[in-house]
Formats: C-alpha cells, sequence, structure tokens
C-alpha cells in the first residue's frame, strides 16, 4: 500500500479519498491511501454486496474491449477516467488480441500518471495523460493523444464507471457529443454507469459517494442512453446490468447491487 503518512506530490490532498484509488482498494489493489480505505470500507461494510460493483463493472469493460478488438478490429482507444492499472487493463486486453493496439488513459489522479511513467518506459504503444475527462478539448489536443490516436480511422472511447461522478450542470451528454463529434463512423463508445431504480438501495449509495466526494448522478436507463444523443445505434444487448452484459456464464439471480451497475455499446453510424 501507498504510505498513508506522506504525500507523494508537493500539495497533494491526503484528506480526500480518490475516486480512483477507492477503486483500486475494491478491486484489491495496493496503490491507496488511509482515506481511500476508510472510504471503501463504508461500501465494504456498512453496504455488504456493494464491492461487486467495482468487479462486474472491470469485468464488463474486460469484455467489451476483447469484442471490440478479436470483432469489431478496432485497435485505438481512448480510455477517459481510466483509474488506477489493475489486472487486465485496457491495453492489456487489446494488445493480447492485437499488439500494435494503442491506448490513451486519462485521469485526474497523479497517481495514475505516476503509474503512466512506468507504462511508458515499457510499452511505445500506450500513454496516461493526467487530465480531466470534463476538459475534452485539452486531452484531444494533448500531444500524447495526437502521436497515437488516427481519428481518421475508428477508435472507441471509454467512459467505464466515469460519467456518473459528472453532475448534471456539468453536461455529461456535451461530453459525449465532444467526442461523438470527432470519431468516424464505424467507432464505438462503451458506457458503464450507476443507474438509478428510484429505491431505497440505490439512493443509499448515492448518498455514500455524494457525501464523501461531493458529487455524483444516478440516472436512470433513459438517461444513460440520452447521453449518447443522436448518431448511434446501440448495440445488443442494450443497457444491461453489468455482470449481464454479454457475459456468457451471467449470475442466475442478480444481488441488488449488481443492479445498480449497468453497461452499454454504441457505434457510430
Amino acid at each position: 500500500m501507498a504510505d498513508a503518512d506522506k504525500p507523494p506530490y508537493p500539495g497533494f490532498d491526503m484528506n480526500k479519498p480518490s475516486i480512483a484509488r477507492t477503486y483500486d482498494y475494491l478491486l484489491g489493489g495496493k496503490d491507496n491511501f488511509a482515506v481511500d480505505r476508510a472510504f471503501g470500507d463504508r461500501f465494504i461494510n456498512d453496504l455488504p454486496g456493494s464491492q461487486q460493483i467495482a468487479l462486474d463493472n472491470r469485468a464488463a469493460l474486460i469484455r467489451a474491449i476483447r469484442e471490440l478488438v478479436s470483432g469489431s478490429r478496432i485497435s485505438q482507444f481512448v480510455d477517459l477516467g481510466s483509474g488506477l492499472p489493475t489486472a487486465d487493463n485496457v491495453h492489456q486486453v487489446a494488445q493480447r488480441y492485437e499488439p500494435d493496439s494503442k491506448v490513451v488513459y486519462v485521469d485526474n489522479d497523479p497517481i495514475v500518471l505516476a503509474h503512466g511513467r512506468a507504462l511508458l518506459a515499457e510499452n511505445e504503444n500506450t500513454t496516461v495523460i493526467q487530465s480531466d475527462l470534463r476538459t475534452p478539448k485539452a486531452i484531444y489536443d494533448h500531444p500524447d493523444t495526437r502521436r497515437l490516436i488516427d481519428f481518421t480511422k475508428p477508435v472507441a472511447v471509454v467512459f467505464s464507471a466515469t460519467l456518473h461522478h459528472v453532475n448534471d450542470d456539468e453536461d455529461p451528454a456535451g461530453l459525449v457529443k465532444f467526442w461523438s463529434d470527432r470519431i468516424v463512423s464505424g467507432s464505438y463508445v462503451f458506457i458503464s454507469h450507476f443507474r438509478s431504480e428510484n429505491d431505497p438501495r440505490s439512493q443509499e449509495l448515492e448518498q455514500v459517494l455524494q457525501g464523501s466526494l461531493g458529487r455524483g448522478r444516478w440516472r436512470t436507463d433513459e438517461q444513460i442512453l440520452a447521453l449518447f444523443g443522436d448518431g448511434f445505434t446501440v448495440l445488443e444487448p442494450g443497457l444491461v446490468p453489468a455482470v449481464e452484459w454479454r457475459n456468457p456464464q451471467p449470475a442466475d439471480e442478480l444481488t441488488d447491487w449488481q443492479r445498480l451497475i449497468a453497461a452499454v455499446l454504441a457505434v457510430k453510424n
């Protein structure tokens, strides 16, 4: 685990949990701090079973990348809000099926950037940019993005469990539109998102997130699908719980928590 007492960078806020580091902790990683583990333990201990949300989300992402590379011949990925490296990252899955696959990871956590430097040392087709997905032009114009991604060819843009951290007044649909306006026909957008069923379960988890991170927005299925805007075709099986998304062995009966994270893939017409 990272040193819980020593800030890794000047001005680093050790008193506020990070989405990326908390997710790392819930997935069994070691790149997190005491404040992140305390936040993660609220899910593990106070909301038993909710940790499965992180596991199901990661598994759905892995299946999506595998199918995009092996089935749709996509070899360029922009992963917005990628989080910390864990087993089977986007580049590892993609390059397993197409060694020349190129991946741009984006995250606003400096710890993620530190891991990115390590990735760059061993993989010239992978880079990590420290930026916020709410500043898409800076990401699009970044020299590393332009070096790796050819936007005249199909690209997959990944919003894996990130858009529910974008509040309504920050225009999440506008963020998706920015990228959809810049990718060619035959490109893909993958979204996983906390889904609201307007019941006490989803409301309780939403309150935990908002109370600790100060942000977060559960959305209904209709609101999630509306993020794509016009010009996309949603692919089978549509927007479904992440554990069921193209899973050859879905759970017989979903827990309440597993119903709260949904995944969907769409192709640009």
